[in-house]
């Protein structure tokens, strides 16, 4: 299955180098984080976070990482996602490949059913001029397990519901989101790390996040944002602050 994503993947930059070049776009950037806090659940500490996308029409490749500023070496964590998609007018459907690592297990082109490779189906719906967003994210291949009453693996289908309103309060850019795993999880949202077991139904992530651009120049201006995060699930909470290049 993870074979067939870089299959799509090459075909979608195809097609985009058939399209106008008019149409082209490109970007690059990256944030610094003090945490690394991914739908609820803590991930890292202060960490990079660079990422590229490259646009044409309504296609999209693009790719984001991740690396702990405190994890260097062979103990370093680290995570390198690639995705696609399409927007068709408000809905946006696509791919994402996740591969995070720690312990110096860094063989990327490992795609095994146990390796550090997860491929997950995204589906993005915007109301256009009403500012809400509802995402459907459901892992679809890949190391996503868990173990049943008698002891036996279990494919999770590990997903991921959310909902995002977004407003603005003068120069700021306000987001509320709140985020569920509708099922067993695995070892995502509300794992139990000890049995492999999760929870069922789960409110997971109950966060509201701020941005605020800071003009440097008459061409640069930096991002900077905050985002409280709660875990209802896990009785955990998060805040997060971040400059964005």
């Amino acid at each position: 299955m993870k074979k067939i994503f870089f299959v799509v993947a090459l075909l979608f930059a195809t097609a985009a180098l058939a399209q106008d070049e008019s149409k082209l776009d490109f970007s690059v950037g990256a944030d610094f984080v003090s945490s690394y806090v991914w739908r609820g659940m803590f991930l890292a500490g202060t960490s990079i976070q660079p990422e590229m996308d490259f646009t044409v029409g309504g296609f999209s490749v693009g790719a984001w990482g991740s690396v702990g500023i405190a994890n260097t070496g062979t103990d370093g964590i680290k995570e390198v996602n690639l995705i696609v998609s399409h927007s068709f007018g408000n809905l946006s459907a696509g791919f994402t490949n996740y591969w995070f690592s720690s312990q110096g297990d860094y063989n990327y082109f490992d795609f095994s059913e146990d390796a550090n490779h997860s491929l997950e189906a995204n589906l993005l719906y915007s109301f256009g001029s009403f500012p809400l967003s509802l995402g459907w994210n459901t892992i679809i291949a890949g190391n996503n397990h868990y173990l049943d009453d008698k002891a036996n693996t279990k494919r999770a289908f590990s997903t991921y519901v959310d909902a995002t309103y977004d407003f603005l309060v003068k120069d700021v850019e306000l987001g509320f989101n709140v985020g569920i795993s509708p099922w067993k999880s695995g070892v995502f949202y509300t794992d139990d790390l000890q049995n492999g077991k999760a929870e069922g139904f789960a409110m997971v992530n109950l966060s509201l996040a701020a941005s605020k651009n800071i003009k440097i120049s008459e061409n640069y201006s930096l991002g900077i944002f905050g985002q409280l995060l709660l875990n209802p699930a896990k009785e955990d909470a998060f805040f997060v602050f971040g400059v964005r290049f």
